[in-house]
Protein backbone atom coordinates (compact mmCIF):
# COMPACT_ATOMS: atom_id res chain seq x y z
CA UNK A 1 0.00 0.00 0.00
CA UNK A 2 1.13 3.44 -0.95
CA UNK A 3 0.05 5.93 1.62
CA UNK A 4 -0.46 9.71 1.30
CA UNK A 5 1.56 10.95 4.04
CA UNK A 6 4.41 8.85 6.10
CA UNK A 7 4.93 10.41 9.49
CA UNK A 8 8.23 9.53 11.30
CA UNK A 9 8.10 10.19 14.94
CA UNK A 10 4.70 10.04 16.96
CA UNK A 11 5.76 12.67 19.53
CA UNK A 12 5.02 16.43 19.72
CA UNK A 13 4.70 17.28 16.49
CA UNK A 14 3.88 14.03 14.67
CA UNK A 15 1.00 12.71 16.76
CA UNK A 16 -1.10 16.17 15.84
CA UNK A 17 0.43 15.55 12.19
CA UNK A 18 -1.17 12.80 12.00
CA UNK A 19 -3.91 13.39 13.65
CA UNK A 20 -5.08 16.64 12.09
CA UNK A 21 -4.36 15.27 8.49
CA UNK A 22 -6.81 12.04 8.78
CA UNK A 23 -9.37 14.57 9.70
CA UNK A 24 -9.87 14.48 6.00
CA UNK A 25 -11.25 10.69 4.95
CA UNK A 26 -9.65 10.68 1.50
CA UNK A 27 -6.46 10.87 3.37
CA UNK A 28 -3.84 8.12 4.72
CA UNK A 29 -1.00 8.04 6.94
CA UNK A 30 1.20 5.74 8.40
CA UNK A 31 2.61 7.01 12.04
CA UNK A 32 5.57 5.11 12.79
CA UNK A 33 6.92 5.43 16.27
CA UNK A 34 10.57 3.79 17.43
CA UNK A 35 8.85 3.16 21.12
CA UNK A 36 5.74 1.39 22.54
CA UNK A 37 1.89 2.64 22.01
CA UNK A 38 -0.36 2.29 24.37
CA UNK A 39 -3.95 2.53 23.18
CA UNK A 40 -5.61 1.64 26.54
CA UNK A 41 -5.06 4.42 28.94
CA UNK A 42 -5.48 1.91 31.76
CA UNK A 43 -2.40 -0.02 31.18
CA UNK A 44 -0.68 3.56 30.58
CA UNK A 45 2.94 2.93 32.54
CA UNK A 46 2.59 5.23 35.51
CA UNK A 47 6.26 6.61 34.85
CA UNK A 48 4.78 8.00 31.34
CA UNK A 49 0.67 8.52 33.02
CA UNK A 50 1.52 10.54 36.03
CA UNK A 51 3.09 13.56 35.68
CA UNK A 52 5.12 14.55 38.75
CA UNK A 53 8.41 12.89 38.48
CA UNK A 54 9.91 13.97 35.03
CA UNK A 55 12.29 12.49 32.38
CA UNK A 56 15.33 13.75 34.57
CA UNK A 57 14.76 11.09 37.22
CA UNK A 58 12.48 8.23 36.46
CA UNK A 59 11.90 7.45 32.92
CA UNK A 60 13.53 4.42 32.09
CA UNK A 61 15.08 3.03 28.84
CA UNK A 62 11.85 1.82 27.79
CA UNK A 63 10.35 4.98 26.62
CA UNK A 64 13.65 7.30 26.82
CA UNK A 65 16.74 7.59 24.04
CA UNK A 66 18.81 8.09 26.83
CA UNK A 67 21.20 10.19 24.40
CA UNK A 68 24.85 11.47 25.85
CA UNK A 69 25.26 14.90 25.04
CA UNK A 70 28.00 17.37 26.14
CA UNK A 71 27.87 20.61 28.06
CA UNK A 72 31.14 21.84 28.09
CA UNK A 73 34.77 21.01 27.48
CA UNK A 74 34.79 20.55 31.86
CA UNK A 75 31.52 19.03 32.59
CA UNK A 76 30.64 15.64 32.83
CA UNK A 77 28.64 13.93 30.37
CA UNK A 78 24.95 14.77 30.84
CA UNK A 79 22.11 13.05 29.79
CA UNK A 80 19.99 14.11 27.42
CA UNK A 81 16.08 12.48 27.63
CA UNK A 82 13.99 12.37 25.03
CA UNK A 83 11.19 10.51 24.60
CA UNK A 84 10.63 7.41 22.79
CA UNK A 85 6.92 6.20 22.94
CA UNK A 86 3.65 7.59 21.45
CA UNK A 87 3.48 11.16 22.64
CA UNK A 88 7.36 11.62 22.53
CA UNK A 89 8.89 13.87 24.60
CA UNK A 90 5.34 15.29 25.43
CA UNK A 91 5.16 11.98 26.97
CA UNK A 92 7.64 12.44 29.32
CA UNK A 93 8.28 15.77 30.16
CA UNK A 94 8.02 17.93 32.81
CA UNK A 95 4.91 19.24 31.73
CA UNK A 96 5.33 23.05 31.80
CA UNK A 97 2.92 24.64 29.27
CA UNK A 98 4.88 27.18 28.44
CA UNK A 99 4.47 29.86 24.97
CA UNK A 100 7.66 31.52 24.03
CA UNK A 101 7.13 35.29 24.07
CA UNK A 102 5.41 37.53 21.60
CA UNK A 103 9.05 39.09 20.11
CA UNK A 104 10.32 35.51 19.34
CA UNK A 105 7.75 34.56 17.33
CA UNK A 106 8.43 38.21 15.51
CA UNK A 107 11.89 37.60 15.04
CA UNK A 108 11.66 33.87 13.13
CA UNK A 109 9.13 36.34 10.97
CA UNK A 110 11.89 38.92 10.30
CA UNK A 111 14.42 36.13 9.56
CA UNK A 112 12.72 35.65 6.21
CA UNK A 113 9.30 33.22 7.55
CA UNK A 114 6.55 36.26 7.69
CA UNK A 115 3.79 33.24 8.20
CA UNK A 116 5.20 33.08 11.69
CA UNK A 117 4.80 36.26 13.25
CA UNK A 118 3.05 36.00 16.64
CA UNK A 119 -0.33 37.29 15.06
CA UNK A 120 0.19 33.99 12.57
CA UNK A 121 1.08 31.41 15.55
CA UNK A 122 -1.57 33.10 18.27
CA UNK A 123 -4.21 31.15 16.73
CA UNK A 124 -2.47 28.08 16.77
CA UNK A 125 -1.37 28.35 20.43
CA UNK A 126 -5.14 29.16 21.13
CA UNK A 127 -6.02 25.76 18.89
CA UNK A 128 -3.98 23.75 21.05
CA UNK A 129 -5.42 24.41 24.70
CA UNK A 130 -7.63 23.99 27.05
CA UNK A 131 -6.88 26.45 30.30
CA UNK A 132 -8.72 25.83 33.55
CA UNK A 133 -8.24 29.44 34.43
CA UNK A 134 -7.90 31.47 31.67
CA UNK A 135 -9.80 30.03 29.22
CA UNK A 136 -12.03 31.99 26.79
CA UNK A 137 -10.02 35.28 26.83
CA UNK A 138 -8.58 37.27 23.41
CA UNK A 139 -5.05 34.61 24.58
CA UNK A 140 -6.67 31.24 25.54
CA UNK A 141 -9.08 28.82 24.59
CA UNK A 142 -11.18 26.52 27.09
CA UNK A 143 -11.52 23.66 24.22
CA UNK A 144 -8.28 22.56 23.04
CA UNK A 145 -7.29 18.83 22.64
CA UNK A 146 -4.48 19.95 25.68
CA UNK A 147 -5.51 20.72 29.31
CA UNK A 148 -3.45 23.37 31.34
CA UNK A 149 -3.81 24.17 34.86
CA UNK A 150 -2.02 25.85 37.87
CA UNK A 151 -1.55 25.29 41.16
CA UNK A 152 -3.73 27.45 43.57
CA UNK A 153 -1.57 28.89 46.59
CA UNK A 154 -3.31 26.68 49.28
CA UNK A 155 -1.36 23.33 46.99
CA UNK A 156 2.14 24.97 47.01
CA UNK A 157 4.69 23.21 48.55
CA UNK A 158 6.27 24.87 51.01
CA UNK A 159 9.46 25.89 49.26
CA UNK A 160 7.25 26.83 46.48
CA UNK A 161 5.15 28.85 48.31
CA UNK A 162 8.51 30.75 50.01
CA UNK A 163 10.07 31.40 46.77
CA UNK A 164 6.26 33.13 45.82
CA UNK A 165 6.85 35.18 48.60
CA UNK A 166 10.97 36.26 48.88
CA UNK A 167 10.79 36.95 45.08
CA UNK A 168 7.53 39.37 45.32
CA UNK A 169 9.56 40.78 48.84
CA UNK A 170 12.48 41.19 46.48
CA UNK A 171 10.63 43.36 44.03
CA UNK A 172 9.47 41.29 40.94
CA UNK A 173 5.89 41.74 40.00
CA UNK A 174 3.15 39.26 40.63
CA UNK A 175 2.41 37.08 37.33
CA UNK A 176 -0.89 34.83 37.62
CA UNK A 177 -0.81 33.89 34.01
CA UNK A 178 2.85 33.45 32.54
CA UNK A 179 1.45 33.04 28.98
CA UNK A 180 0.05 36.42 28.76
CA UNK A 181 2.23 38.09 26.26
CA UNK A 182 3.23 40.51 28.63
CA UNK A 183 3.91 38.32 31.14
CA UNK A 184 7.09 39.02 33.31
CA UNK A 185 7.94 38.16 37.33
CA UNK A 186 6.94 35.20 39.87
CA UNK A 187 4.08 33.64 39.34
CA UNK A 188 2.66 29.27 39.02
CA UNK A 189 3.39 27.80 35.95
CA UNK A 190 0.73 26.74 33.46
CA UNK A 191 0.93 22.47 33.64
CA UNK A 192 -0.69 20.15 31.28
CA UNK A 193 -1.27 18.12 33.83
CA UNK A 194 -4.80 17.52 35.04
CA UNK A 195 -4.73 15.92 38.36
CA UNK A 196 -1.62 14.59 38.16
CA UNK A 197 -2.16 12.72 34.28
CA UNK A 198 0.92 14.31 31.95
CA UNK A 199 -1.53 15.39 28.82
CA UNK A 200 0.27 14.42 26.19
CA UNK A 201 -0.62 14.42 22.58
CA UNK A 202 -0.55 10.62 22.56
CA UNK A 203 -3.52 11.48 24.78
CA UNK A 204 -5.15 14.50 23.65
CA UNK A 205 -4.44 14.18 19.92
CA UNK A 206 -3.72 10.16 18.83
CA UNK A 207 -6.68 8.18 20.90
CA UNK A 208 -9.57 10.12 19.88
CA UNK A 209 -8.04 9.81 16.43
CA UNK A 210 -7.55 5.93 17.15
CA UNK A 211 -10.38 4.53 15.54
CA UNK A 212 -9.98 6.31 11.86
CA UNK A 213 -9.47 3.66 9.24
CA UNK A 214 -7.47 6.25 7.22
CA UNK A 215 -4.51 6.05 10.00
CA UNK A 216 -2.49 3.25 10.41
CA UNK A 217 -0.14 3.49 13.81
CA UNK A 218 3.03 1.09 13.53
CA UNK A 219 5.09 1.43 16.66
CA UNK A 220 8.38 -0.38 17.88
CA UNK A 221 9.22 0.29 14.19
CA UNK A 222 13.11 1.94 13.99
CA UNK A 223 13.76 4.30 10.88
CA UNK A 224 17.17 3.65 9.02
CA UNK A 225 16.66 5.64 6.16
CA UNK A 226 14.30 7.90 3.94
CA UNK A 227 14.64 6.85 -0.03
CA UNK A 228 14.63 8.93 -3.02
CA UNK A 229 14.58 9.19 -6.54
CA UNK A 230 16.02 11.26 -9.25
CA UNK A 231 18.23 13.78 -8.32
CA UNK A 232 20.40 13.89 -11.89
CA UNK A 233 19.25 17.84 -13.29
CA UNK A 234 16.05 17.98 -10.99
CA UNK A 235 15.56 18.23 -7.39
CA UNK A 236 15.84 14.40 -5.52
CA UNK A 237 11.90 13.22 -4.46
CA UNK A 238 11.22 11.08 -1.12
CA UNK A 239 9.32 8.39 -2.31
CA UNK A 240 9.49 6.29 0.79
CA UNK A 241 11.05 5.03 3.82
CA UNK A 242 13.38 1.66 5.00
CA UNK A 243 12.63 0.87 8.47
CA UNK A 244 12.97 -1.95 11.00
CA UNK A 245 10.27 -3.75 13.11
CA UNK A 246 11.39 -7.19 15.08
CA UNK A 247 14.23 -7.99 13.49
CA UNK A 248 13.06 -7.54 9.49
CA UNK A 249 13.45 -4.38 7.20
CA UNK A 250 10.78 -3.30 5.48
CA UNK A 251 10.32 -0.21 2.70
CA UNK A 252 7.08 1.79 2.95
CA UNK A 253 6.07 3.73 0.29
CA UNK A 254 4.66 7.15 0.43
CA UNK A 255 3.49 10.80 -1.44
CA UNK A 256 5.12 12.52 1.27
CA UNK A 257 6.94 12.00 3.89
CA UNK A 258 6.91 14.46 7.26
CA UNK A 259 9.63 13.75 9.63
CA UNK A 260 8.75 14.87 13.17
CA UNK A 261 11.43 12.70 14.90
CA UNK A 262 12.44 15.50 16.89
CA UNK A 263 15.68 17.67 17.09
CA UNK A 264 18.15 14.82 17.49
CA UNK A 265 16.89 12.09 15.22
CA UNK A 266 15.07 14.24 12.64
CA UNK A 267 18.56 15.46 11.24
CA UNK A 268 20.39 12.31 11.88
CA UNK A 269 17.16 10.34 9.82
CA UNK A 270 18.04 13.07 7.16
CA UNK A 271 22.14 13.03 7.33
CA UNK A 272 22.13 8.60 7.56
CA UNK A 273 19.61 9.47 4.59
CA UNK A 274 22.32 11.54 2.86
CA UNK A 275 21.20 14.93 3.10
CA UNK A 276 23.12 17.04 5.46
CA UNK A 277 27.19 18.42 5.44
CA UNK A 278 28.51 16.69 2.71
CA UNK A 279 31.54 16.48 4.23
CA UNK A 280 30.33 14.80 7.75
CA UNK A 281 28.32 12.74 5.39
CA UNK A 282 31.40 11.17 3.30
CA UNK A 283 33.71 10.67 6.30
CA UNK A 284 30.94 8.01 7.34
CA UNK A 285 30.83 6.41 3.95
CA UNK A 286 26.99 7.99 3.40
CA UNK A 287 26.15 8.68 0.02
CA UNK A 288 25.28 12.31 -1.12
CA UNK A 289 21.65 12.57 -2.03
CA UNK A 290 21.79 16.54 -1.76
CA UNK A 291 24.04 18.41 0.06
CA UNK A 292 22.58 20.51 3.16
CA UNK A 293 25.34 22.18 5.35
CA UNK A 294 22.88 22.84 7.98
CA UNK A 295 21.92 19.81 9.16
CA UNK A 296 22.56 19.34 12.36
CA UNK A 297 23.66 23.12 12.76
CA UNK A 298 22.82 25.71 14.81
CA UNK A 299 21.78 23.64 17.77
CA UNK A 300 20.03 25.86 20.88
CA UNK A 301 18.90 25.08 23.85
CA UNK A 302 18.14 26.84 27.41
CA UNK A 303 21.63 26.08 29.71
CA UNK A 304 19.98 25.41 33.18
CA UNK A 305 22.35 25.93 36.54
CA UNK A 306 20.96 24.54 39.67
CA UNK A 307 21.76 25.83 43.31
CA UNK A 308 20.92 23.48 45.37
CA UNK A 309 19.46 23.50 49.76
CA UNK A 310 19.48 21.37 52.28
CA UNK A 311 16.64 21.26 54.18
CA UNK A 312 16.14 21.05 58.00
CA UNK A 313 15.01 18.36 59.91
CA UNK A 314 11.60 17.32 59.71
CA UNK A 315 10.82 18.13 56.55
CA UNK A 316 9.12 15.44 54.68
CA UNK A 317 9.43 13.96 51.07
CA UNK A 318 7.24 11.91 49.01
CA UNK A 319 7.59 11.03 45.43
CA UNK A 320 4.10 11.72 44.67
CA UNK A 321 4.52 15.52 45.41
CA UNK A 322 4.63 18.38 43.00
CA UNK A 323 8.38 18.52 41.75
CA UNK A 324 7.87 21.77 40.05
CA UNK A 325 4.69 24.84 40.77
CA UNK A 326 6.15 28.25 40.56
CA UNK A 327 8.57 29.58 38.70
CA UNK A 328 9.75 33.23 37.67
CA UNK A 329 11.21 34.81 34.38
CA UNK A 330 12.57 38.24 34.17
CA UNK A 331 15.34 40.57 32.36
CA UNK A 332 18.90 40.18 33.09
CA UNK A 333 20.83 43.41 33.88
CA UNK A 334 21.65 45.79 31.00
CA UNK A 335 20.12 42.63 28.77
CA UNK A 336 18.53 43.97 25.68
CA UNK A 337 16.37 40.76 25.86
CA UNK A 338 13.28 40.91 27.73
CA UNK A 339 12.74 37.59 29.62
CA UNK A 340 15.96 36.58 29.11
CA UNK A 341 16.30 34.60 32.57
CA UNK A 342 14.08 31.98 34.40
CA UNK A 343 14.13 30.23 37.88
CA UNK A 344 12.27 27.25 38.40
CA UNK A 345 11.73 25.83 41.78
CA UNK A 346 12.08 21.98 42.14
CA UNK A 347 10.38 20.36 45.29
CA UNK A 348 12.64 17.12 45.39
CA UNK A 349 16.06 17.18 44.94
CA UNK A 350 18.70 14.52 45.11
CA UNK A 351 22.49 14.93 46.83
CA UNK A 352 23.40 15.85 43.53
CA UNK A 353 22.02 17.22 40.17
CA UNK A 354 21.04 14.57 38.02
CA UNK A 355 22.78 14.95 34.86
CA UNK A 356 25.87 11.91 35.28
CA UNK A 357 24.69 9.47 33.08
CA UNK A 358 26.47 7.14 35.53
CA UNK A 359 25.01 8.02 38.80
CA UNK A 360 22.03 6.68 40.45
CA UNK A 361 19.63 9.25 41.98
CA UNK A 362 20.07 9.11 45.69
CA UNK A 363 17.05 9.91 48.45
CA UNK A 364 15.85 13.23 48.36
CA UNK A 365 17.30 15.89 51.04
CA UNK A 366 16.20 19.13 50.10
CA UNK A 367 15.28 21.16 47.03
CA UNK A 368 16.53 22.98 44.02
CA UNK A 369 16.03 26.68 42.28
CA UNK A 370 17.53 26.39 39.03
CA UNK A 371 18.38 29.39 37.05
CA UNK A 372 18.31 29.21 33.34
CA UNK A 373 19.27 31.23 30.24
CA UNK A 374 16.91 32.03 27.34
CA UNK A 375 18.59 33.23 23.87
CA UNK A 376 21.96 32.55 24.34
CA UNK A 377 24.19 33.90 21.95
CA UNK A 378 26.13 30.86 21.46
CA UNK A 379 24.72 27.32 19.61
CA UNK A 380 26.44 23.91 19.34
CA UNK A 381 26.18 21.11 16.70
CA UNK A 382 24.62 17.80 16.28
CA UNK A 383 27.19 15.39 14.11
CA UNK A 384 27.26 12.14 12.44
CA UNK A 385 29.29 9.96 14.28
CA UNK A 386 28.82 6.49 12.27
CA UNK A 387 26.43 5.14 9.34
CA UNK A 388 24.57 3.12 11.98
CA UNK A 389 20.99 4.01 12.60
CA UNK A 390 21.74 2.67 16.18
CA UNK A 391 24.76 4.99 17.42
CA UNK A 392 23.81 8.22 18.13
CA UNK A 393 25.17 11.66 16.83
CA UNK A 394 27.52 13.67 18.52
CA UNK A 395 25.27 16.28 21.15
CA UNK A 396 27.96 19.20 21.71
CA UNK A 397 26.29 22.07 23.06
CA UNK A 398 29.15 24.89 23.65
CA UNK A 399 27.29 26.33 26.53
CA UNK A 400 28.71 29.30 27.78
CA UNK A 401 31.49 30.33 25.33
CA UNK A 402 30.02 34.20 25.02
CA UNK A 403 30.73 36.08 28.10
CA UNK A 404 27.18 37.60 27.83
CA UNK A 405 25.91 34.19 28.42
CA UNK A 406 28.15 33.77 31.20
CA UNK A 407 27.21 37.44 32.68
CA UNK A 408 23.69 36.63 32.66
CA UNK A 409 24.20 33.36 34.27
CA UNK A 410 26.00 34.54 37.14
CA UNK A 411 23.47 36.97 37.62
CA UNK A 412 21.09 34.13 38.25
CA UNK A 413 23.08 32.21 40.10
CA UNK A 414 23.81 35.44 42.66
CA UNK A 415 20.11 36.47 42.75
CA UNK A 416 19.26 33.12 44.04
CA UNK A 417 21.08 32.85 46.70
CA UNK A 418 19.96 36.32 47.63
CA UNK A 419 16.23 35.15 47.48
CA UNK A 420 17.46 32.20 49.85
CA UNK A 421 18.25 34.46 52.61
CA UNK A 422 14.78 36.13 53.04
CA UNK A 423 12.88 35.11 56.08
CA UNK A 424 10.49 32.58 54.03
CA UNK A 425 12.93 30.48 52.29
CA UNK A 426 15.85 31.20 55.29
CA UNK A 427 13.15 29.00 57.91
CA UNK A 428 13.37 26.03 55.49
CA UNK A 429 16.88 26.15 54.66
CA UNK A 430 19.55 23.93 56.80
CA UNK A 431 22.13 24.85 54.38
CA UNK A 432 23.11 25.93 50.75
CA UNK A 433 24.81 22.50 49.07
CA UNK A 434 26.31 24.52 45.46
CA UNK A 435 27.40 26.23 44.95
CA UNK A 436 29.92 26.48 47.58
CA UNK A 437 30.83 30.12 49.51
CA UNK A 438 34.34 29.78 47.46
CA UNK A 439 32.43 29.01 44.27
CA UNK A 440 30.65 32.30 44.63
CA UNK A 441 33.68 34.35 45.67
CA UNK A 442 35.19 35.81 42.54
CA UNK A 443 33.68 35.58 39.22
CA UNK A 444 36.21 33.67 38.04
CA UNK A 445 35.25 30.94 40.24
CA UNK A 446 31.31 31.62 39.72
CA UNK A 447 31.98 31.18 35.91
CA UNK A 448 34.26 27.75 36.98
CA UNK A 449 31.29 26.19 38.77
CA UNK A 450 28.92 27.22 36.18
CA UNK A 451 30.77 25.58 33.29
CA UNK A 452 31.33 22.12 35.33
CA UNK A 453 27.55 21.98 36.52
CA UNK A 454 25.55 23.62 34.06
CA UNK A 455 22.95 21.06 31.99
CA UNK A 456 20.62 21.12 29.69
CA UNK A 457 16.99 22.72 29.94
CA UNK A 458 15.73 19.76 27.77
CA UNK A 459 14.90 22.09 25.04
CA UNK A 460 16.88 21.37 22.24
CA UNK A 461 15.82 23.08 18.64
CA UNK A 462 17.41 24.60 15.59
CA UNK A 463 19.19 21.40 14.20
CA UNK A 464 16.78 22.11 10.79
CA UNK A 465 16.47 25.39 11.07
CA UNK A 466 13.32 26.90 8.87
CA UNK A 467 14.55 30.07 6.24
CA UNK A 468 14.56 31.06 3.26
CA UNK A 469 16.73 29.84 0.46
CA UNK A 470 18.83 32.49 0.81
CA UNK A 471 19.92 31.42 4.05
CA UNK A 472 22.75 28.89 3.49
CA UNK A 473 22.04 27.28 6.65
CA UNK A 474 18.28 27.18 6.03
CA UNK A 475 17.28 23.47 5.52
CA UNK A 476 13.73 23.79 5.45
CA UNK A 477 11.62 26.98 4.36
CA UNK A 478 8.41 28.26 6.33
CA UNK A 479 6.15 25.44 5.38
CA UNK A 480 8.78 22.91 6.47
CA UNK A 481 9.52 21.51 3.43
CA UNK A 482 13.33 20.29 2.70
CA UNK A 483 15.19 22.60 0.02
CA UNK A 484 16.11 20.90 -2.74
CA UNK A 485 14.54 18.17 -2.01
CA UNK A 486 10.23 17.31 -3.39
CA UNK A 487 8.16 15.08 -0.95
CA UNK A 488 9.93 15.94 2.10
CA UNK A 489 8.78 17.94 5.18
CA UNK A 490 10.72 18.34 8.49
CA UNK A 491 7.57 19.57 11.54
CA UNK A 492 9.25 19.38 14.91
CA UNK A 493 11.20 21.66 17.08
CA UNK A 494 14.56 21.44 15.06
CA UNK A 495 13.00 23.59 12.32
CA UNK A 496 12.61 26.36 14.91
CA UNK A 497 15.39 29.62 14.01
CA UNK A 498 16.57 30.06 17.34
CA UNK A 499 14.58 28.58 21.24
CA UNK A 500 12.01 30.66 22.10
CA UNK A 501 11.68 31.73 25.51
CA UNK A 502 9.74 29.10 27.04
CA UNK A 503 9.97 25.53 27.37
CA UNK A 504 9.69 24.36 23.78
CA UNK A 505 7.10 22.04 24.19
CA UNK A 506 4.12 24.14 23.31
CA UNK A 507 5.27 25.24 20.68
CA UNK A 508 6.08 22.15 19.41
CA UNK A 509 2.33 21.79 19.00
CA UNK A 510 1.94 24.64 17.50
CA UNK A 511 4.41 23.95 14.52
CA UNK A 512 2.34 21.07 14.18
CA UNK A 513 -1.09 22.48 13.91
CA UNK A 514 0.06 25.45 11.43
CA UNK A 515 1.96 23.27 9.26
CA UNK A 516 -1.01 20.79 9.30
CA UNK A 517 -3.38 23.72 8.15
CA UNK A 518 -0.77 24.64 5.40
CA UNK A 519 -0.72 21.31 4.19
CA UNK A 520 -4.76 21.06 4.26
CA UNK A 521 -4.69 24.39 2.39
CA UNK A 522 -2.24 23.52 -0.35
CA UNK A 523 0.71 25.36 1.55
Amino acid sequence: MKYDYIVLGAGSAGSIMASRLTEDPSVSALLIEAGPDYPDFERLPDEVKYGFATATDVITKDHNWEFIGKATDTAPPMRVPRGRVTGGSSAINGQMFLRGVPEDYDAWAEMGNAEWNFQGVLPFLRLIETDTEFGGDDFHNSDGPIIARRFARGQLMPEQAAFYDAALAAGFPDSPDQNHPEASGVGPSPLNNPNGIRWSTALGYIDPARHRLNLTIRPNTMVRRILFEGGSGGAPRAVGVEVESGGERFVVEGNEIILSAGPVCSPHILMLSGVGPAGQLEAQGVPVVHSLPGVGQNLRDHPFVPVTFRTKPGHEFNENDPRLQMMMSWTAEGSHLRNDMIFVVLSYATEEWSRDPNSDDAEPIGFRIASGLYLAVGSGELRLESPDPERQPLLDYNYFAEEFDLRRMREGVRLIVRLSEHPALAGLIQERISPSDDDLATDAALDAFIRRNCTTGHHISGTCKMGPGSDPMAVVDQHGRVHGIAGLRVVDASVMPDCIRANTNVTTMMIGEKIADFIRNGG
